[in-house]
C-alpha cells in the first residue's frame, strides 16, 4: 500500500510490478524492466520512489508516477526483500544465499530529488555506493529485513527462526534470538506504524509481536497451518496472518482442507476473532492499508484480493473494552 492507503502495489513471477487503486481494483500502470520473476516491493513515504527486487538479481528503482526505470543496482544473487526507512533517504535490500554467495543486507542513501530530476536509467555494479553491508557468514540465511524507528537498527528474520537485531549505522551484530521453533524459518516481518514493535510470521504456524528495542515477546498468535505473513492493523487492536499449506504438500486440496484464509486475531487477547476465505492457494502476503479502512492479500492461485473492513468491523469490541470504554 501507498502511505495514503489510496494505491496498492503488487509483484509476481510475471516480471512486471503493477500498481492500482485500492477503492475499485483498477489498473492505474505498469513498470516494465525486469526479467525474472519478482519476491518483493516497497515505495519511499511520499510514493514517489518505488523499489522492486527479484530473481534477476536487481533492485531497481521506478519514479512511480510515470513508471520512469530511474536506477537499477545489480546484485550476484536474486533480491528477497527491498524496505525503505520511515524518511525514505535509506533503503535496505536483502540478497539470497546461493552459488557461492553468502545472504548479505545491503544499505543505500537515496537522494529522493536528485533521482527524479536524474535521466534515469543508470546502472549500479554489485558493491557499488553501499553505506553499509552486512554480511550474513556466521547466522544461518536472511529471509527478511527492515529498518525499527530512527533508522536506529535493522531487524532480520532467519530462516532457522531466529530473530537478529544490528546496528543500522555500523552493522554490528547486537543480539539474535529464538522466537520461533528451530529450524523453520521467519517468512515475514512488517512493523507497526512507529516501527517501536513489529510482527513476524513463521512457518512454525504461530505469528509473534517482538519489540525493536530488546526482541522481547510480547504477543504470541497460535494458527493451524504454516504461516507465510502477518501484518498489523493500525488504529484497531487486530492482526492478520496468511498462510495455508503448500499445494505440494497436499495431495487432493479443497480450499477449506488447505486453509487458504486470512485470520483475523486480536492483538491483546491472541484470540482468533474471524476469518475471510477466498483464495485457491496459500497466501503468500498481507497488507493493511495505513489508514486502517482495508487490507489486501496476495495468494499463490495469482489473485490479489482486497476487503475493505465494513462497520461492524469498527464497532466490535470485547466486553472488556466496552467497559473499560476505549
Amino acid at each position: 500500500f501507498s502511505k495514503e492507503g489510496d494505491l496498492i502495489f503488487s509483484v509476481s513471477k510475471d516480471h512486471t510490478p503493477c500498481v492500482w487503486y485500492s477503492h475499485n481494483g483498477e489498473r492505474l500502470g505498469t513498470y516494465k524492466g525486469h526479467n525474472g520473476a519478482l519476491w518483493t516491493l516497497d515505495t519511499n513515504p511520499t510514493t514517489s520512489l518505488l523499489a522492486t527486487g527479484g530473481a534477476d538479481n536487481t533492485i531497481r528503482l521506478w519514479e512511480v508516477r510515470t513508471g520512469r526505470l530511474l536506477k537499477t543496482y545489480e546484485f550476484g544473487t536474486a533480491i528477497k526483500r527491498v524496505e525503505f526507512n520511515e524518511n525514505g533517504d535509506l533503503l535496505l535490500g536483502v540478497t539470497e544465499k546461493r552459488a557461492g554467495q553468502l545472504s548479505t543486507i545491503v544499505v543505500y542513501e537515496i537522494d529522493e530529488r536528485e533521482l527524479l530530476d536524474s535521466e534515469g536509467g543508470a546502472v549500479v555494479e554489485q558493491g557499488d555506493q553501499q553505506v553499509l553491508r552486512i554480511v550474513c557468514d556466521e547466522l544461518p540465511k536472511i529471509t527478511v529485513a527492515g529498518f525499527s524507528y530512527l533508522s536506529r537498527f535493522i531487524i532480520s528474520g532467519h530462516e532457522d527462526g531466529s530473530v537478529s537485531q544490528w546496528d543500522a549505522k555500523s552493522g554490528e551484530l547486537l543480539n539474535n534470538t529464538f522466537p520461533h521453533d528451530d529450524g523453520m524459518a521467519v517468512t515475514d516481518l512488517q512493523f507497526s506504524a512507529d516501527r517501536t514493535y513489529f510482527i513476524t510470521a513463521s512457518k512454525d504456524k504461530t505469528a509473534k509481536l517482538i519489540t525493536s528495542k530488546d526482541l522481547e515477546v510480547l504477543k504470541t498468535y497460535v494458527a493451524d497451518t504454516p504461516l507465510n505473513s502477518a501484518a498489523i492493523v493500525p488504529g484497531k487492536e487486530y492482526v492478520v496472518l496468511g498462510g495455508g499449506q503448500a499445494a505440494m504438500d497436499v495431495t487432493t486440496t479443497s480450499a477449506r482442507q488447505g486453509k487458504f484464509e486470512a485470520r483475523f486475531y486480536h492483538k491483546i487477547f491472541e484470540e482468533e476473532i474471524g476469518r475471510v476465505r477466498g483464495h485457491f492457494g496459500p497466501l503468500n502476503y498481507v497488507a493493511v492499508d495505513p489508514l486502517g479502512r482495508s487490507y489486501a492479500s496476495g495468494g499463490e492461485d495469482g489473485y490479489v484480493r482486497v476487503h475493505h473492513f465494513d462497520q461492524a468491523f469498527f464497532d466490535f469490541k470485547y466486553e472488556v473494552e466496552r467497559e473499560a470504554n476505549l
